[in-house]
């Protein structure tokens, strides 16, 4: 009888999630891509219109940050679901069909809220400092 195989060895908390967001799913990173490319374009629209309000321009309508920050979040919300909805289908199989199903809108839109969030905060807490 041969020895037992040796255990391997146990990695590191850090050696773990390291391996698992280099080998992250086709599917996440494309919800992740998707949401984030237009919270960006949107972020940078926010960031701009609240340094000019901050630095003193009067814009028609006048101080509507809070409402602009809530349109901000929906647009994200429903534009990052709707565009991880479109590029993330379900496995074909051996069929030519693409079949698309609500779960791969839930997927943006679980993408998109902490994308929403961490946008609206380095916009307004980190780079809004270093441009007003």
């Amino acid at each position: 009888m041969s020895a037992p195989a040796p255990a391997p060895a146990r990695r590191s908390w850090l050696s773990v999630r390291w391996r698992q967001f280099r080998n992250a799913p086709r599917p996440v990173v494309r919800a992740v891509a998707s949401s984030l490319g237009v919270a960006l374009v949107l972020g940078a629209a926010y960031l701009a219109y609240d340094v000019a309000l901050s630095r003193g321009a009067q814009l028609p309508g006048g101080d509507l940050r809070f409402a602009a920050a809530v349109l901000f979040v929906v647009i994200v919300l429903v534009a990052g679901s709707l565009i991880t909805w479109l590029v993330v289908p379900l496995p074909r199989g051996s069929g030519t069909r693409t079949t698309r199903t609500p779960w791969s809108a839930a997927l943006g839109l679980f993408a998109a809220i902490p994308i929403a969030y961490l946008v609206l905060v380095v916009a307004i807490q980190v780079l809004k400092p270093l441009l007003v």
